[in-house]
């Protein structure tokens, strides 16, 4: 056979290789973009005599942003962490509380607190805190003061990662 020949019939089958190669029907793999977290806690307390205003959001995937007058940081919650949070609000019986829980007169050094857990939120001030809020402002404000700190804390924070 002449090499015109062979290189002719060479390059045919080259290209229906080529062109056979794309007609296959094997589809690249969808790619699946990650469910976002969802805020599993929006807290917020604004107020007092110093002018606090501290916000703290924490995701179901234990992110947690925290953001003061001074700082905005992000932190890691651990899985127990989260528990004992989603306990707390539980325990609270938070989805039957009131929407409001204020004053009528106000103050002008009290601190205000609006805490939402998933979809629900409650308002409530100093004067007027129900009793079964008052675990889970203190649990809020202790994340917030070991986020400022930068340190790993003992106890029921130790999971937690600035």
């Amino acid at each position: 056979m002449p090499i015109r020949k062979w290189i002719t019939v060479c390059l045919v089958f080259l290209i229906l290789a080529v062109m056979a190669s794309g007609c296959l029907g094997v589809r690249p793999p969808e790619v699946t973009s990650p469910t976002p977290p969802k805020v599993l806690v929006d807290y917020h307390r604004i107020g007092g005599i110093a002018g606090v205003d501290d916000r703290l959001v924490i995701f179901d995937n234990g992110a947690a942003v925290i953001s003061t007058r001074t700082i905005d940081r992000e932190m890691q919650i651990n899985q127990t962490e989260l528990a004992r949070i989603n306990r707390l609000f539980e325990q609270a019986e938070f989805d039957t509380l009131q929407g409001n829980y204020t004053s009528r007169h106000g103050g002008a050094d009290f601190m205000r607190y609006s805490i939402t857990y998933h979809t629900k939120s409650v308002i409530t001030e100093d004067t007027a805190v129900p009793e079964e809020l008052l675990p889970i402002i203190h649990e809020m404000n202790t994340i917030i003061s070991a986020g400022r700190s930068q340190v790993l804390v003992t106890g029921s924070l130790a999971g937690i990662r600035t």
